[in-house]
């Protein structure tokens, strides 16, 4: 991925990203991918470990065990118009955040893979944790065994926040108006990241 300097997320940023667009594409040799859910462990090595799993149908997982892949983490981004300049002439562009992580895949055990699972509810639906009429304990066991936990210990990332900061502050504000009002979701939720972003 082409990162500008100008463009080039630090590390912090990165990891907020994986974090709140969790969703990513695991991506191997033979150009073979899968979108999974991830977990970010921020403090495990250097850069970081994610800790996800595939359903055992999947043959992506399968002589997998060390091998290097890349997984792509896609943030919000949205069609940004040339009539939101105020200088001109100018042509329509398309703002983004995206992170690409390089790393490492393990295949975990059952034990393990039964840990990530209780920090994946933990994440996005805690209530299921207490909740045994809807995830039994005997659901589970029955389940455990379809699919296969995977940690990738992070060697590299690489995040690009292509957000038009580059552009004169009466651009930016037309951007921001934009983007804020437009009827498009995407474009919204490319603005309200924007707030978050140190300019």
């Amino acid at each position: 991925m082409h990162i500008p300097s100008s463009m080039q997320m630090p590390l912090e940023q990165a990891h907020a990203l994986i974090e709140a667009f969790s969703f990513g594409v695991l991506v191997s040799d033979g150009l073979q991918a899968t979108h999974l859910p991830f977990l970010l462990e921020r403090d495990e090595g250097e850069y970081g470990a994610l800790y996800g799993h595939f359903a055992r149908a999947n043959p992506h997982w399968r002589d997998r065990d060390g091998q290097k892949v890349l997984t792509i983490f896609n943030g919000p981004h949205a069609y940004i118009s040339p009539t939101w300049y105020a200088g001109k002439p100018a042509v329509p562009t398309w703002n983004y955040a995206v992170v690409h992580v390089e790393g490492t895949l393990e295949l975990l055990d059952s034990s393990t893979t039964n840990d990530i699972l209780d920090r994946t509810l933990a994440k996005y639906e805690p209530e299921l944790l207490a909740d045994p009429d809807t995830l039994s304990d005997a659901l589970r066991d029955r389940l455990l065994p379809a699919i296969v936990g995977i940690r990738i210990r992070i060697d590299a990332i690489h995040g690009k926040a292509k957000l038009g900061r580059h552009r004169s502050p009466e651009d930016q504000a037309g951007v921001d108006a934009g983007l804020r009002h437009s009827d498009d979701p995407q474009a919204r939720q490319l603005w309200r990241y924007m707030q978050t972003i140190p300019t």
